[in-house]
């Protein structure tokens, strides 16, 4: 059975959320020369088999960065890119979508994405995490998601979802971020945040 979490849980993983996007805004900016600011809306924790669904249907042509984690519970990172925000984030820094370079572009964004949510979750509850270098991937979102959980032997059926939303140059591009943690990975948590 799939636990349910409560509302100050999951606000207590969207806070998380937000001081590890305030970092990934920072080192982001860094990169690009300009302002970026990004906000986690919405967190959820969902079964697997509904998470996808919350975020793109799952035959949605996706761009997906995949970024492995190992520590005390192992986790696969899985942030996904929707064509039309590809194609604004790509467009605003001068780049073609769906080439080497914009792949490339996109697993750099990943990486530092996935990496400051990462350290934030780590910082807040003294797990050791340490994300591996990403992959960037095309596909359909579902597909995305299956393979990583085929790939990586992930045994957990639960996946924390965060809604996230990157501005740059007043232009808003969305992205998914999903968590795919190992066997009560985000229970875990939870409890180090004494919030079981």
């Amino acid at each position: 059975m799939t636990p349910k979490y409560s509302d100050m849980q999951l606000d207590a993983l969207r806070e998380l959320a937000n001081i590890g996007s305030g970092n990934a805004g920072t080192a982001l900016s860094q990169l690009l020369g300009q302002p970026v600011d990004i906000s986690v809306p919405a967190a959820s924790a969902l079964p697997l088999a509904d998470a996808v669904e919350a975020v793109a249907d799952p035959e949605a042509e996706a761009t997906g960065v995949v970024l492995p984690i190992f520590g005390d519970f192992d986790a696969t990172v899985v942030l996904l890119f929707l064509p039309d925000d590809e194609a604004t984030l790509c467009r605003l820094l001068g780049m073609e979508p769906h080439t080497e370079d914009s792949f490339s572009m996109l697993g750099e964004i990943g990486n530092i994405l996935g990496c400051s949510y990462v350290n934030a979750l780590a910082a807040m509850t003294g797990l050791e995490m340490e994300p591996r270098p990403p992959e960037t991937v095309a596909d359909m979102a579902g597909a995305i998601v299956a393979s990583v959980l085929a790939t990586r032997g992930i045994t957990g059926d639960l996946a924390l979802v965060l809604d996230s939303e990157l501005f740059l140059e007043n232009e808003k591009c969305s992205l998914s971020f999903l968590m795919l943690p190992s066997h009560e990975g985000i229970g875990e948590l939870l409890a180090r945040l004494g919030l079981e």
